[in-house]
């Protein structure tokens, strides 16, 4: 069995999830425009300049539904899910999720966005594994905006692949194959540990990185 591991935004996605949803929060009126929407596009260029300070931004991107009634969080994930990430789900990239299934890998999805964001997004992809950064919860299940455990962001992701792992009674060399595949340079911790990386629609630094090694590189969205 071959190993596969995908980032999500950006790579089997043409939008950033997070960001999106927080676009989506504004939209809605749980947020105010002007001043929550010029916060969340600052943190993320951050992310995308490899500068986010990423327990700032889950507590200041959870705040905008954490406060709010479970039940009324979750409806809203939902029509955040029918309005704006199912168009998103694009066909070449399902389809390179098919490709690996039906290969017979083992597969699962590793993002440095927060779980209540990507898990009905994975899903949506049909991929039964979720890393995600992981969200502490009170006694009645609400979320918090603290990070719970190591993220799954740069470096993070290694240790929590190979817990994941652990947890299968599995480790990196029973797989013949591990491939990843990515679209940023917060992600070549990773991308440096697997035996077959990927650059996925990747940021300029990425491709360069890419082509300086000698990496493949995948266009899936125009």
């Amino acid at each position: 069995m071959n190993l596969t591991l995908f980032d999500l935004d950006g790579t089997l996605i043409p939008v950033d999830s997070d960001h999106a949803f927080g676009g989506f929060m504004v939209e809605v009126g749980w947020v105010d425009g002007a001043v929550w929407g010029a916060r969340n596009d600052e943190f993320f260029a951050q992310y995308n300049a490899g500068t986010l300070d990423l327990p700032a931004y889950i507590d200041f991107a959870t705040s905008a539904w954490r406060r709010r009634p479970l039940d009324e969080a979750l409806e809203m994930r939902e029509r955040f899910m029918v309005e704006v990430m199912r168009p998103a789900l694009r066909p070449e990239a399902m389809a390179l999720v098919e490709q690996h299934r039906a290969a017979g890998d083992l597969m699962a999805i590793v993002t440095a966005t927060n779980v209540f964001v990507t898990t009905p997004i994975a899903q949506a992809f049909g991929v039964e594994h979720l890393i995600a950064v992981d969200l502490k919860r009170d006694a009645q299940g609400g979320y918090s905006g603290e990070i719970d455990g190591i993220p799954s962001f740069r470096e993070g992701k290694i240790a929590r692949v190979e817990a994941w792992l652990r947890g299968l009674g599995a480790q990196w060399h029973d797989f013949e194959r591990v491939s990843f595949y990515s679209d940023s340079t917060n992600d070549l911790p990773l991308l440096e540990r697997v035996s077959h990386p990927v650059a996925t629609n990747p940021s300029p630094s990425l491709a360069a990185v890419a082509a300086e090694r000698g990496w493949p590189q995948l266009h899936l969205f125009a």
